[in-house]
């Protein structure tokens, strides 16, 4: 029986070799961050939303708004939307997707942004067309600038609407389009 245990074992263990410092994810507080976002076009995407959607309900909430109730649906979607745009921002900047699959993350998001898309369509539509009843000349420019940053708000959110139903028809398929397309992975 002594035979067959060998005379010397190797003790020799070995480390992962070190990061190197151009890595996508960095670890801040036990919370993996993904660098790599940013830089991407979903990343620019949501934080031009942000910061339009900021300029939106600043310029709003800076003017005398209550004259025409319509501003204050305006208020209701821009604040909204931009709340929700930076759970988004930190949904995607933590990987938060990748560490809970059970949510249909493609489907969420993009039920998110064309949702935001109609109802920036609206608030656009609605701040454009409120701006006559402005008080003053200063109250005008404050409204009319909402109105044109609402537009590109808008515009920002149908492009990730887009981007996101791009991902969502090409992130899988199901049994039905993989037996139409021949594309059966059995």
């Amino acid at each position: 029986m002594m035979e067959t245990f060998p005379a010397k074992v190797n003790t020799e263990t070995s480390s992962p070799p070190p990061s190197s410092s151009s890595s996508s994810r960095v670890t801040v507080a036990n919370i993996q961050v993904n660098l790599l976002f940013l830089r991407s076009l979903t990343g620019i995407l949501i934080i031009l939303e942000i910061a339009l959607g900021l300029l939106v309900w600043a310029l709003i909430a800076g003017s005398w708004y209550t004259a025409s109730p319509g501003f204050g649906w305006v208020m209701f979607v821009s604040i909204l939307l931009w709340i929700l745009t930076i759970f988004l921002f930190g949904i995607y900047f933590t990987d938060t997707q990748e560490k809970v699959p059970a949510v249909p993350w493609t489907l969420t998001i993009m039920s998110f942004n064309v949702a935001s898309t109609v109802l920036y369509i609206t608030a656009f539509i609605v701040n454009a067309a409120s701006v006559k009843y402005s008080v003053s000349w200063q109250d005008y420019n404050s409204k009319a600038a909402a109105a044109f940053f609402a537009c590109l708000t808008m515009i920002a959110y149908g492009a990730s609407a887009f981007l996101s139903f791009l991902n969502w028809r090409g992130s899988g398929s199901n049994a039905a389009t993989s037996q139409a397309t021949g594309n059966n992975p059995a």
